[in-house]
């Protein structure tokens, strides 16, 4: 067996209520807390919870709530300055990856005792401690960021940078189905499939596959697999929407020790562009990526199929091909927008997403199969 390395979260909580937990997590050990969220979460109240148990606490507590989708560097910052000034000792992140993603960077960045700035962070394994003591609680089973030392930031434009190290993984994750069974189906569906992306990706990952992330990536696929389909039925069946986020969580654990590939750099220039949410460019381009990578992940794809349904028969590249098939079927039930043309991509802008996903070098050297920048302009004309 080959040579690996394996970090997680030190506490991992999971179970329909869990949130009570955070009475024990919480007691007697700090001052002031910071709630990091965004604005649908106090809108539809589902913080409210969360509020009960810091009161019964005794907790004192502030709210950050203007956490965006694809979160700018100045949001990052205004958060930061917002935590410094109300010298808060704890952050707890509520709500989706952005909120989580801000929460660890407030954490670092927010430390009385820190001296690093936003700018000597950015990269792999640039972010030093000490940081605040930090909670995460996902409310949509998708981005796994309660349990990955990543935390991605829109640099520019049309740009996303990712900060990558140790010291972004939280202290405690808490995983409650409770949170999630208010998401509308769209949002569900989207982030089921950014869950299925991160398992796959994470079971074909080049550089750093290893046999400890193979077996969470497996059983994480095999979760999402058997639930996505169950939660677009009925978003209140908390047993399916708590597994879904269980899977999510073992699909972020496998990619933060086996980095993604291909898909998510060419899901990041979507993003950029035309503000679709992440689950969601993971979806439109997940197809393609699948039948590109196919001659040199077949085998890990075939054995992706048998794990799934241990009567499928055939030769690896039969196997292979109805693994792309059934990920299909899942795509074809999302209720997703699939082709471009359709979302206000113009076609002469591809051209510009695929020199752009060329620069997520991070990401494609992660990829099974080497990707030029041609290759990804086919990518994007396919789905056009």
């Amino acid at each position: 067996m080959s040579h690996f390395q394996f970090q997680t979260v030190a506490n991992i909580i999971s179970g329909v209520g869990s949130i009570q937990e955070l009475k024990n997590i919480l007691a007697h050990k700090y001052q002031k807390a910071l709630i990091v969220t965004d604005a649908g979460m106090i809108q539809h109240s589902l913080h409210l919870p969360l509020l009960e148990i810091l009161e019964q606490s005794q907790l004192e507590y502030e709210i950050y709530s203007e956490v965006q989708a694809d979160p700018a560097e100045s949001i990052v910052l205004s958060a930061v300055e917002f935590a410094k000034q109300r010298n808060v000792d704890v952050v707890i992140g509520f709500g989706g990856g952005s909120s989580m993603d801000v929460a660890k960077l407030i954490a670092i960045l927010a430390n009385p005792k820190q001296t690093q700035t936003i700018q000597e962070i950015y990269g792999v394994n640039n972010a030093q401690g000490p940081r605040l003591p930090l909670i995460l609680i996902p409310t949509t089973a998708g981005t796994g960021s309660e349990v990955t030392p990543i935390s991605i930031v829109t640099t520019g434009e049309t740009t996303k940078t990712g900060i990558v190290a140790p010291i972004l993984y939280a202290d405690v994750a808490i995983l409650d189905a409770t949170f999630t069974t208010g998401l509308p189906a769209h949002i569900t569906a989207a982030t089921g499939i950014d869950a299925m992306v991160h398992a796959i990706e994470a079971y074909t990952s080049k550089i750093k596959k290893n046999f400890y992330a193979d077996m969470l990536a497996k059983q994480a696929l095999k979760l999402l697999n058997k639930n996505l389909k169950l939660v677009l039925e009925d978003g209140s069946n908390l047993e399916a929407r708590q597994n879904m986020l269980l899977g999510s969580m073992l699909a972020g654990q496998a990619f933060a020790n086996a980095p993604v590939g291909a898909v998510h750099a060419l899901a990041y220039p979507l993003g950029g562009h035309f503000h679709l949410s992440h689950g969601h460019t993971n979806a439109l381009v997940l197809l393609e990526i699948l039948k590109f990578n196919a001659p040199e992940a077949k085998t890990h794809y075939a054995e992706l199929m048998q794990w799934l349904n241990p009567y499928s028969k055939g030769c690896t590249e039969g196997l292979c091909d109805l693994f792309i098939d059934h990920i299909q079927s899942h795509l074809d039930n999302s209720g997703l927008t699939l082709k471009l043309r359709d979302l206000n991509v113009q076609e002469h802008q591809l051209e510009t997403l695929a020199n752009d996903a060329m620069l997520q070098t991070r990401l494609l050297q992660n990829n099974p199969r080497a990707m030029q920048q041609e290759d990804a302009l086919k990518i994007y004309q396919s789905i056009y």
